[in-house]
């Protein structure tokens, strides 16, 4: 039973830096696929960013990109999503989110899912 467990949200101000962690158990995630997705109130889920965790290939929405980074540590099982310059509009949950096979973009197409960490971005 694959287990995902995401910790470092919170509150944090404009222009200011999280790092959320992805902690995944009960595979060897050699063949899998690794993302990070956010959803804002009243809005659907969208990914941020992904990257394929033997190959190091990666993936950002243009929303994120030059502002977030996505990094794994295969050692620890574990992979991490940087994120700095935060505005407003990042406020969201952040899941992370893991699927077997190629890159794909579209939420549905995930297997595993985090429980969620709530990033609040105050102006």
């Amino acid at each position: 039973q694959v287990q995902l467990v995401e910790s470092g949200g919170g509150l944090v101000q404009t222009g200011g830096s999280l790092r959320l962690s992805c902690a995944a158990s009960g595979r060897t995630f050699r063949n899998y696929v690794m993302a990070w997705f956010r959803q804002a109130p009243g809005k659907e889920r969208e990914i941020s960013a992904a990257v394929t965790w033997s190959g190091g290939y990666t993936y950002y929405s243009d929303s994120v990109k030059g502002r977030f980074t996505i990094s794994r540590d295969n050692a620890k099982n574990t992979f991490y999503l940087q994120m700095n310059s935060l505005k407003p509009e990042d406020t969201a949950v952040y899941y992370c989110a893991a699927r077997v096979g190629v890159m794909i973009f579209e939420a549905a197409q995930y297997d595993y899912w985090g429980q969620g960490t709530q990033v609040t971005v105050s102006s």
